[in-house]
């Protein structure tokens, strides 16, 4: 015993392994290429959003073309953004894209829910076929059936309102993939206990299905919500009173008419994307846990 004790204490001062998930050691240069990696990853995505900020606060007497580039504004101001209001009615247009970002959020949620429950819980004759449509749906580009949707917006006297730009996106076939992969991986026994207690479909979907599949509700309500805030295509198409037109075809002319202003730009830039982050940030808590879902709690 007295010659194992300087052993263990050897072994207790040796410094720890990195291990990953698994508990597999990890090597020194594997380690580093992996945080390369990751760095470069955080430079091409999150670079030029910190370009766009920092020359949105940038004055006018300040060089944005300067060699090298300064990223830091040496003095900086918000006067560009209020500038941006002043150019563009730019709060109504984000007032037009809330609107039309909220109601694709409600009905993509609501409608993707309602359509996966249905296609992995419930039992009824053409439930496959059902599936490979929604499937089928997700191969067709948008660009090939936006002449259809625009002449059955006309025939429906939906043109050039919000409605008409909100109607063809209500339920996208991916949420509801999406929702239906959801609803598979719950445990068939949980249901079927709260069938032998007497509960519905309508029951089991609200008060079972539904609570355990909330980080996918938030993915869906984040796919929804960039997808409407970010179209430009469609509503460009169906709106062409000013009043109405969103943030994106806004945005458009501003940077039609000062295209030389780029701290204007990015300005407009920043407002149009801040929505998105504040979106992300009240959800992630909720998006990053849909892997768990569907697990049994002890």
């Amino acid at each position: 015993m007295e010659k194992a004790r300087p052993t263990e204490t050897a072994v207790a001062r040796q410094e720890p392994r990195v291990t990953d998930e698994h508990g597999r050691r990890i090597r020194v240069w594997e380690l580093a290429l992996r945080y390369l990696l990751l760095l470069a990853v955080l430079a091409l995505t999150v670079g030029p959003f910190l370009w766009q900020l920092s020359t949105s606060l940038k004055g006018p007497h300040e060089d944005i073309f300067s060699s090298p580039p300064t990223f830091l504004p040496s003095d900086p101001t918000l006067h560009n953004y209020q500038r941006v209001a002043d150019t563009i009615p730019v709060w109504d247009y984000a007032l037009n894209s809330l609107k039309v970002a909220g109601a694709n959020v409600v009905t993509n949620c609501v409608g993707s829910a309602l359509a996966g429950y249905a296609l992995a819980r419930l039992r009824y004759r053409g439930r496959g076929v059902a599936t490979l449509v929604f499937i089928l749906a997700m191969l067709v580009p948008a660009e090939s059936i936006i002449i259809a949707q625009f002449t059955t917006m006309r025939e429906l006297g939906l043109n050039n309102t919000l409605i008409g730009v909100v109607l063809p996106a209500c339920v996208s076939a991916m949420n509801v993939l999406l929702m239906r992969n959801a609803f598979l991986n719950l445990p068939y026994e949980i249901e079927e206990a709260a069938f032998v207690d007497g509960a519905n479909a309508w029951q089991r979907f609200l008060r079972i299905a539904l609570p355990s599949v909330r980080g996918t509700l938030a993915v869906v309500a984040i796919f929804a919500f960039m997808g409407a805030w970010d179209d430009f295509l469609w509503p460009l198409i169906v709106l062409s009173d000013p009043s109405k037109f969103t943030l994106t075809i806004g945005l458009n002319y501003l940077h039609g008419t000062f295209a030389n202003d780029e701290r204007l730009v990015a300005a407009g830039t920043i407002i149009a994307v801040a929505p998105l982050i504040a979106l992300f940030a009240c959800l992630q808590r909720y998006f990053f846990r849909g892997v768990g879902e569907g697990a049994v709690k002890g």
